[in-house]
């Protein structure tokens, strides 16, 4: 009797410990581990967590993914790699999360694109911008939804080319992200326009810019033009700075991001006027899909949304679509194939995850900047959807670009 109730016993504990190491999905939750710059950049975060809370509401009102909740369970990086890394591997082994998302800053998103690539984890790459992140450091279990600083650039090339400018002066952070964007800004305008010259750079340290010594020496250049890839806190400081000396008087700008809300509405009565630039022109778009979103967020949260919502929202319900396709399995290998030209209905209409690169056909909207007196703040007119479909280079060349391993 001893003997049978020692060896049911220890039968018990040996089936407890495969329960408590099971992933969270044989449980009947989904977790979703989330990691962010929250604290580095609330403007643009705070609304990329509302829009990801929405979706899983959502979700689960639907019935959940093969009747399993989702659940975020959300971490800060402090836009920093070596902390990112370290929240990711807290993630796993503490809270037993099944699938990874999240990043906004690019150097942060190329951190963790490295840690899933060792790990062998699957990584839904929310937010940053990099184009490393899918080719030069591309890895088959890393994806990417936002459009890449290719893509935007891309994106606002055909406007740039239209203006006719020879004397460009750019100004930008320095880092991965604003270092792609000139690049990628530079190659391309001298395809279309061999004569270009760039008079004048200026790359302060993001979120230090010093806004007066910046205005001046792009004045000293004279430049025809401007490609601005500033954004946040350092692009009110250019701004400002910029109409009190004049820099924007009779010349031409184009920028990434100016027009995201969550960047051109605290400027309110400063917000630059005639910009060609990338936005979110959410009191306007009048699509079906986009007002069914904006109906939901604003009754759910009584605010407006901002391009950050719209990134958020977006990757919980690709993670959904990739689940459903899995059935509700997590399982890295599944998650990956299923990915693979993965199609998802969002605000800004159906896209996909390219199996070349595995980079998401998200687009962007292009327009000009103007002060809107009734909305008492700067708006996105005159502008245009840019599907990410059409902005990325040929297969051959990403073949190029994307490591053999990644293919």
């Amino acid at each position: 009797m001893g003997l049978r109730y020692l060896h049911w016993s220890l039968r018990l504990a040996s089936m407890s410990a495969v329960v408590a190491a099971a992933p969270a999905w044989a449980q009947g939750v989904i977790k979703i581990g989330e990691i962010n710059s929250y604290k580095a950049q609330p403007a643009f975060l705070e609304p990329y967590k509302k829009g990801m809370e929405l979706a899983v509401e959502q979700v689960n009102a639907s019935g959940g993914i093969a009747g399993k909740k989702l659940q975020l369970v959300v971490r800060d990086d402090n836009g920093n790699p070596g902390d990112a890394v370290r929240a990711a591997e807290e993630l796993y082994t503490r809270e037993k999360i099944d699938v990874l998302t999240g990043s906004f800053l690019s150097h942060v998103g190329l951190a963790l694109t490295d840690y899933a690539q060792q790990k062998k984890r699957f990584f839904l790459a929310s937010e940053p911008l990099t184009d490393k992140i899918v080719w030069q450091q591309g890895n088959r279990y890393t994806f990417r939804l936002r459009a890449s600083t290719y893509m935007q650039v891309a994106m606002l090339v055909p406007e740039a080319v239209k203006l006719q400018k020879k004397r460009w002066a750019i100004v930008y952070p320095n880092y991965e992200y604003g270092q792609s964007a000139v690049a990628t800004f530079k190659k391309l305008m001298k395809e279309q326009q061999p004569d270009i010259e760039f008079v004048a750079e200026q790359a302060p340290p993001l979120g230090k810019v010093d806004a007066g010594s910046v205005v001046q020496a792009l004045q000293d250049a004279k430049p025809d033009a401007i490609f601005n890839v500033l954004f946040a806190a350092d692009l009110g400081k250019f701004v400002r700075e910029g109409n009190t000396r004049g820099l924007f008087k009779q010349r031409a700008v184009v920028g990434l991001l100016t027009a995201e809300p969550e960047y051109l509405d605290p400027l309110k009565k400063e917000a630059p006027l005639g910009w060609t630039v990338t936005g979110y022109p959410w009191y306007s778009i009048a699509t079906p899909e986009h007002k069914r979103f904006l109906a939901a967020y604003q009754q759910r949260f009584k605010d407006y949304p901002r391009l950050g919502t719209i990134v958020g929202y977006n990757a919980i319900q690709s993670l959904a679509a990739g689940l459903r396709k899995t059935n509700g399995s997590a399982d890295t290998e599944q998650l990956i194939a299923a990915f693979k030209g993965l199609e998802v209905d969002t605000p800004f209409g159906r896209i996909h995850y390219r199996t070349q690169d595995q980079q998401s056909t998200m687009g962007a909207y292009i327009g000009k900047t103007a002060y809107d007196e009734k909305l008492g703040r700067g708006v996105l007119v005159d502008y245009h959807y840019a599907d990410g479909k059409n902005f990325q280079p040929g297969d051959d060349e990403v073949k190029k670009l994307r490591p053999a391993s990644a293919q």
